[in-house]
Protein backbone atom coordinates (compact mmCIF):
# COMPACT_ATOMS: atom_id res chain seq x y z
CA UNK A 1 0.00 0.00 0.00
CA UNK A 2 2.74 2.27 1.12
CA UNK A 3 4.16 1.60 -2.45
CA UNK A 4 0.86 2.90 -4.49
CA UNK A 5 0.70 6.02 -1.95
CA UNK A 6 4.41 6.87 -3.37
CA UNK A 7 3.49 6.10 -7.19
CA UNK A 8 0.60 8.33 -6.51
CA UNK A 9 2.68 11.16 -4.77
CA UNK A 10 5.18 10.73 -7.44
CA UNK A 11 2.82 11.28 -10.21
CA UNK A 12 1.16 14.51 -8.67
CA UNK A 13 4.56 15.97 -8.17
CA UNK A 14 5.51 15.24 -12.01
CA UNK A 15 2.23 16.85 -13.24
CA UNK A 16 2.84 20.05 -11.91
CA UNK A 17 4.71 22.15 -14.57
CA UNK A 18 6.22 25.61 -13.49
CA UNK A 19 4.76 28.51 -15.91
CA UNK A 20 7.72 28.97 -18.61
CA UNK A 21 9.78 32.76 -18.31
CA UNK A 22 8.28 34.98 -21.16
CA UNK A 23 9.34 38.57 -21.49
CA UNK A 24 7.74 41.74 -23.68
CA UNK A 25 10.25 43.81 -25.83
CA UNK A 26 8.41 46.93 -26.42
CA UNK A 27 11.25 49.33 -27.56
CA UNK A 28 11.24 50.39 -30.87
CA UNK A 29 14.28 49.44 -31.94
CA UNK A 30 15.14 45.88 -31.49
CA UNK A 31 18.63 45.60 -30.30
CA UNK A 32 19.45 43.55 -26.81
CA UNK A 33 22.29 44.46 -24.54
CA UNK A 34 24.43 41.81 -23.26
CA UNK A 35 22.88 42.14 -20.03
CA UNK A 36 19.52 41.38 -21.31
CA UNK A 37 20.70 38.46 -23.50
CA UNK A 38 22.27 36.95 -20.39
CA UNK A 39 19.17 37.34 -18.62
CA UNK A 40 16.90 35.37 -21.34
CA UNK A 41 19.73 32.79 -21.15
CA UNK A 42 19.52 32.29 -17.75
CA UNK A 43 15.92 32.13 -17.41
CA UNK A 44 15.99 29.69 -20.33
CA UNK A 45 13.47 31.86 -22.34
CA UNK A 46 12.74 30.89 -25.70
CA UNK A 47 9.64 33.29 -26.20
CA UNK A 48 9.21 37.11 -26.81
CA UNK A 49 6.66 39.02 -27.27
CA UNK A 50 7.57 41.94 -29.35
CA UNK A 51 5.67 45.40 -30.14
CA UNK A 52 5.78 45.52 -33.32
CA UNK A 53 3.85 49.12 -33.89
CA UNK A 54 0.30 50.91 -32.13
CA UNK A 55 -3.21 51.87 -34.07
CA UNK A 56 -3.66 55.07 -33.89
CA UNK A 57 -6.88 57.41 -35.26
CA UNK A 58 -5.28 60.53 -37.14
CA UNK A 59 -7.07 63.34 -35.58
CA UNK A 60 -7.76 64.89 -39.27
CA UNK A 61 -8.03 62.41 -41.41
CA UNK A 62 -9.96 59.46 -39.10
CA UNK A 63 -7.73 57.02 -41.03
CA UNK A 64 -6.02 54.37 -38.58
CA UNK A 65 -2.44 54.77 -38.99
CA UNK A 66 0.47 52.41 -37.46
CA UNK A 67 2.32 54.34 -35.16
CA UNK A 68 6.06 53.64 -34.25
CA UNK A 69 6.87 50.39 -35.84
CA UNK A 70 9.71 48.43 -34.89
CA UNK A 71 12.99 48.62 -36.30
CA UNK A 72 15.13 45.55 -35.99
CA UNK A 73 18.90 46.43 -35.39
CA UNK A 74 19.09 42.62 -34.69
CA UNK A 75 17.90 39.66 -35.65
CA UNK A 76 16.05 37.90 -31.97
CA UNK A 77 17.67 34.66 -31.51
CA UNK A 78 15.08 33.09 -30.14
CA UNK A 79 13.02 30.59 -30.84
CA UNK A 80 9.14 32.10 -31.16
CA UNK A 81 8.57 35.41 -31.39
CA UNK A 82 5.08 36.95 -30.83
CA UNK A 83 3.99 40.25 -33.00
CA UNK A 84 2.07 42.34 -30.14
CA UNK A 85 -0.14 45.27 -32.09
CA UNK A 86 -1.56 47.89 -29.51
CA UNK A 87 -4.51 49.23 -30.37
CA UNK A 88 -5.90 52.44 -29.11
CA UNK A 89 -9.58 52.07 -27.86
CA UNK A 90 -10.50 55.55 -30.09
CA UNK A 91 -10.14 52.95 -33.06
CA UNK A 92 -12.48 50.56 -32.16
CA UNK A 93 -14.96 53.37 -31.06
CA UNK A 94 -14.66 55.10 -34.54
CA UNK A 95 -18.13 55.50 -36.59
CA UNK A 96 -16.03 54.69 -40.11
CA UNK A 97 -14.63 51.58 -38.42
CA UNK A 98 -14.04 48.59 -40.51
CA UNK A 99 -13.27 45.36 -38.75
CA UNK A 100 -12.37 43.17 -41.90
CA UNK A 101 -10.40 46.49 -44.02
CA UNK A 102 -8.48 47.26 -40.52
CA UNK A 103 -7.52 43.22 -39.83
CA UNK A 104 -6.36 42.70 -43.06
CA UNK A 105 -4.18 45.99 -43.23
CA UNK A 106 -2.61 45.13 -39.60
CA UNK A 107 -2.08 41.06 -40.72
CA UNK A 108 -0.41 42.75 -43.95
CA UNK A 109 2.01 45.28 -41.89
CA UNK A 110 2.94 42.40 -39.80
CA UNK A 111 3.92 40.22 -42.51
CA UNK A 112 5.82 42.72 -44.24
CA UNK A 113 7.97 43.68 -40.83
CA UNK A 114 8.37 39.72 -40.87
CA UNK A 115 9.14 39.17 -44.23
CA UNK A 116 11.53 42.48 -44.54
CA UNK A 117 13.41 40.84 -41.33
CA UNK A 118 13.13 36.95 -42.42
CA UNK A 119 11.33 36.62 -38.95
CA UNK A 120 7.84 33.81 -38.93
CA UNK A 121 5.67 34.04 -36.38
CA UNK A 122 3.25 31.20 -35.15
CA UNK A 123 0.81 33.50 -32.31
CA UNK A 124 0.04 37.22 -33.01
CA UNK A 125 -0.69 39.30 -29.98
CA UNK A 126 -3.68 42.34 -29.42
CA UNK A 127 -3.53 44.34 -27.27
CA UNK A 128 -6.46 46.77 -26.58
CA UNK A 129 -8.26 47.85 -23.37
CA UNK A 130 -11.50 47.45 -24.96
CA UNK A 131 -15.13 49.00 -23.62
CA UNK A 132 -18.48 48.28 -23.41
CA UNK A 133 -19.07 50.89 -26.14
CA UNK A 134 -16.74 49.35 -28.49
CA UNK A 135 -16.92 46.12 -27.61
CA UNK A 136 -19.14 44.99 -30.50
CA UNK A 137 -16.16 46.11 -32.74
CA UNK A 138 -13.09 44.66 -30.72
CA UNK A 139 -14.73 41.52 -30.73
CA UNK A 140 -15.72 41.46 -34.77
CA UNK A 141 -12.26 42.65 -35.10
CA UNK A 142 -11.09 39.49 -33.50
CA UNK A 143 -12.86 36.93 -35.53
CA UNK A 144 -11.96 38.80 -38.41
CA UNK A 145 -8.22 38.75 -37.33
CA UNK A 146 -8.05 35.49 -36.75
CA UNK A 147 -9.76 34.10 -39.74
CA UNK A 148 -7.28 36.09 -42.29
CA UNK A 149 -4.33 35.87 -39.96
CA UNK A 150 -4.72 31.83 -40.03
CA UNK A 151 -2.07 32.36 -36.87
CA UNK A 152 -3.03 31.60 -32.67
CA UNK A 153 -4.44 34.90 -31.61
CA UNK A 154 -3.43 36.00 -27.91
CA UNK A 155 -5.08 39.16 -26.25
CA UNK A 156 -4.40 41.25 -23.26
CA UNK A 157 -7.02 41.20 -20.54
CA UNK A 158 -7.61 43.85 -17.78
CA UNK A 159 -8.84 43.12 -13.96
CA UNK A 160 -12.39 44.73 -14.76
CA UNK A 161 -12.42 42.64 -18.26
CA UNK A 162 -12.55 39.56 -15.85
CA UNK A 163 -14.81 40.57 -12.81
CA UNK A 164 -17.24 42.07 -15.63
CA UNK A 165 -16.80 39.42 -18.53
CA UNK A 166 -20.59 38.63 -18.87
CA UNK A 167 -20.93 42.62 -19.60
CA UNK A 168 -17.71 43.23 -21.67
CA UNK A 169 -17.21 39.80 -22.94
CA UNK A 170 -14.38 37.66 -24.05
CA UNK A 171 -12.98 37.46 -27.00
CA UNK A 172 -12.34 34.16 -29.04
CA UNK A 173 -9.34 34.04 -28.84
CA UNK A 174 -6.27 30.94 -27.98
CA UNK A 175 -5.38 32.63 -24.83
CA UNK A 176 -5.63 35.61 -22.67
CA UNK A 177 -3.21 37.40 -21.09
CA UNK A 178 -3.79 38.95 -17.77
CA UNK A 179 -2.36 42.15 -17.54
CA UNK A 180 -1.57 42.39 -13.38
CA UNK A 181 -0.40 45.89 -13.48
CA UNK A 182 -1.39 49.67 -13.67
CA UNK A 183 -4.13 48.76 -11.41
CA UNK A 184 -4.47 52.69 -9.89
CA UNK A 185 -4.90 56.28 -11.08
CA UNK A 186 -1.61 58.07 -11.71
CA UNK A 187 -2.15 61.39 -9.22
CA UNK A 188 -0.40 63.36 -6.36
CA UNK A 189 -1.79 61.57 -3.61
CA UNK A 190 -2.73 57.95 -4.69
CA UNK A 191 -0.82 54.81 -4.04
CA UNK A 192 1.36 52.66 -6.17
CA UNK A 193 -0.56 53.27 -9.46
CA UNK A 194 1.14 49.87 -11.55
CA UNK A 195 0.43 47.58 -7.93
CA UNK A 196 -1.73 47.97 -5.19
CA UNK A 197 -2.97 44.72 -3.34
CA UNK A 198 -5.78 46.37 -2.29
CA UNK A 199 -6.85 47.33 -5.31
CA UNK A 200 -6.78 44.06 -6.73
CA UNK A 201 -8.33 42.12 -3.90
CA UNK A 202 -11.81 43.97 -5.50
CA UNK A 203 -11.18 42.14 -8.96
CA UNK A 204 -8.81 38.66 -8.06
CA UNK A 205 -11.62 36.54 -6.51
CA UNK A 206 -13.28 36.36 -10.27
CA UNK A 207 -10.68 34.64 -11.69
CA UNK A 208 -12.07 32.05 -10.72
CA UNK A 209 -14.89 32.10 -12.81
CA UNK A 210 -13.37 33.54 -15.63
CA UNK A 211 -13.90 30.90 -18.58
CA UNK A 212 -11.32 32.06 -20.86
CA UNK A 213 -7.49 30.47 -20.22
CA UNK A 214 -4.97 33.10 -18.63
CA UNK A 215 -1.32 33.31 -18.52
CA UNK A 216 0.01 36.35 -16.56
CA UNK A 217 2.30 39.71 -17.34
CA UNK A 218 3.61 40.76 -14.34
CA UNK A 219 5.69 44.46 -14.16
CA UNK A 220 9.17 44.80 -13.22
CA UNK A 221 9.28 48.73 -14.51
CA UNK A 222 9.23 51.70 -12.50
CA UNK A 223 7.99 55.39 -13.53
CA UNK A 224 8.27 58.69 -11.88
CA UNK A 225 5.61 60.40 -11.21
CA UNK A 226 6.53 64.51 -11.83
CA UNK A 227 4.46 66.92 -9.53
CA UNK A 228 4.66 70.54 -9.76
CA UNK A 229 2.24 73.12 -7.82
CA UNK A 230 0.39 70.04 -6.37
CA UNK A 231 -0.94 69.11 -9.72
CA UNK A 232 0.51 65.51 -12.01
CA UNK A 233 2.79 67.05 -15.25
CA UNK A 234 4.10 64.05 -16.41
CA UNK A 235 5.15 60.41 -16.33
CA UNK A 236 8.85 60.01 -16.34
CA UNK A 237 9.71 56.37 -17.72
CA UNK A 238 12.75 54.21 -16.47
CA UNK A 239 12.90 56.00 -13.63
CA UNK A 240 13.95 54.61 -9.78
CA UNK A 241 15.01 56.07 -6.38
CA UNK A 242 18.26 55.10 -6.13
CA UNK A 243 18.77 56.96 -9.50
CA UNK A 244 17.40 60.61 -7.82
CA UNK A 245 19.72 59.34 -4.51
CA UNK A 246 22.87 59.95 -7.09
CA UNK A 247 21.62 63.03 -8.36
CA UNK A 248 22.49 66.63 -6.35
CA UNK A 249 19.42 68.36 -7.66
CA UNK A 250 17.07 66.29 -5.32
CA UNK A 251 17.04 65.39 -1.91
CA UNK A 252 14.50 62.75 -0.06
CA UNK A 253 11.41 64.19 1.47
CA UNK A 254 9.45 60.62 2.07
CA UNK A 255 9.93 56.90 1.24
CA UNK A 256 9.56 57.57 -2.78
CA UNK A 257 9.20 61.34 -2.90
CA UNK A 258 11.83 63.29 -3.90
CA UNK A 259 12.24 67.26 -4.13
CA UNK A 260 14.13 69.71 -6.58
CA UNK A 261 16.33 71.26 -4.72
CA UNK A 262 17.91 72.88 -7.61
CA UNK A 263 16.06 74.21 -10.76
CA UNK A 264 17.67 72.13 -13.94
CA UNK A 265 16.90 69.80 -17.06
CA UNK A 266 17.23 66.55 -17.32
CA UNK A 267 16.56 64.22 -20.32
CA UNK A 268 14.98 67.07 -21.44
CA UNK A 269 12.48 67.73 -19.11
CA UNK A 270 12.66 71.15 -16.71
CA UNK A 271 12.49 70.45 -13.33
CA UNK A 272 11.51 73.75 -11.19
CA UNK A 273 12.07 74.36 -7.68
CA UNK A 274 9.47 72.82 -5.61
CA UNK A 275 8.71 70.21 -7.87
CA UNK A 276 8.56 66.66 -6.73
CA UNK A 277 8.85 63.00 -8.07
CA UNK A 278 6.97 60.18 -6.69
CA UNK A 279 8.35 57.26 -7.45
CA UNK A 280 6.46 53.92 -8.32
CA UNK A 281 7.61 50.71 -9.05
CA UNK A 282 7.56 47.05 -7.59
CA UNK A 283 9.45 44.98 -5.26
CA UNK A 284 10.99 41.82 -5.41
CA UNK A 285 8.58 41.35 -2.75
CA UNK A 286 5.43 42.57 -4.58
CA UNK A 287 5.97 40.24 -6.98
CA UNK A 288 6.02 37.25 -4.86
CA UNK A 289 2.91 38.52 -3.13
CA UNK A 290 1.60 38.81 -6.53
CA UNK A 291 2.19 35.32 -7.34
CA UNK A 292 0.96 33.71 -4.39
CA UNK A 293 -2.52 35.77 -4.36
CA UNK A 294 -3.13 34.88 -7.99
CA UNK A 295 -2.13 31.19 -7.43
CA UNK A 296 -5.03 30.85 -4.94
CA UNK A 297 -7.37 32.44 -7.02
CA UNK A 298 -6.79 31.10 -10.73
CA UNK A 299 -8.71 28.88 -12.19
CA UNK A 300 -6.09 26.71 -13.64
CA UNK A 301 -2.31 27.05 -13.21
CA UNK A 302 -0.60 29.70 -16.13
CA UNK A 303 1.44 28.38 -18.24
CA UNK A 304 3.40 31.68 -18.82
CA UNK A 305 4.66 34.25 -16.52
CA UNK A 306 5.61 37.14 -18.94
CA UNK A 307 7.18 40.34 -17.50
CA UNK A 308 6.89 43.57 -18.86
CA UNK A 309 9.42 44.74 -20.07
CA UNK A 310 12.69 43.54 -21.01
CA UNK A 311 15.27 46.32 -20.55
CA UNK A 312 18.63 46.66 -18.88
CA UNK A 313 17.15 49.80 -17.09
CA UNK A 314 14.57 47.47 -15.29
CA UNK A 315 16.38 44.05 -15.16
CA UNK A 316 18.94 46.25 -12.87
CA UNK A 317 16.81 47.02 -10.18
CA UNK A 318 16.28 42.88 -9.36
CA UNK A 319 18.43 40.00 -7.90
CA UNK A 320 18.79 37.69 -11.27
CA UNK A 321 16.98 34.80 -9.58
CA UNK A 322 13.54 36.85 -8.92
CA UNK A 323 12.10 35.56 -12.31
CA UNK A 324 12.51 32.23 -11.50
CA UNK A 325 10.97 32.74 -8.26
CA UNK A 326 8.38 34.84 -9.38
CA UNK A 327 7.38 31.77 -11.65
CA UNK A 328 7.76 29.09 -8.82
CA UNK A 329 5.06 30.84 -6.71
CA UNK A 330 2.84 29.66 -8.99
Amino acid sequence: MSFIILGLFLVACQGKDEPVIAFYYWKTNFSLSAFEKETLKENTVDKLYIRYFDLDLHSKTKEVFPVSPIHFSEIPNIKNIVPVVYIQNKVMLDQGFNSAQLAQKTVDFIALINSKNKLSCQEIQIDCDWSLNSKRNYLQFIEDFKRISHKKISATIRLHQVKYFEKTKIPNVDTGVLMYYNMGTIAVKSLNSIYDQGIASRYIKSLKKYPLALNIALPIYSWGIHISKGKVIGLRPKLTGSDLEKSAEFTRVDENKYEVKRAHYRKGIFYKVGDYIKIEGVSAADLREMAGDLKGNLAQSPIEIIFYDLDSLNIKNYDKTIFKQTAAGF
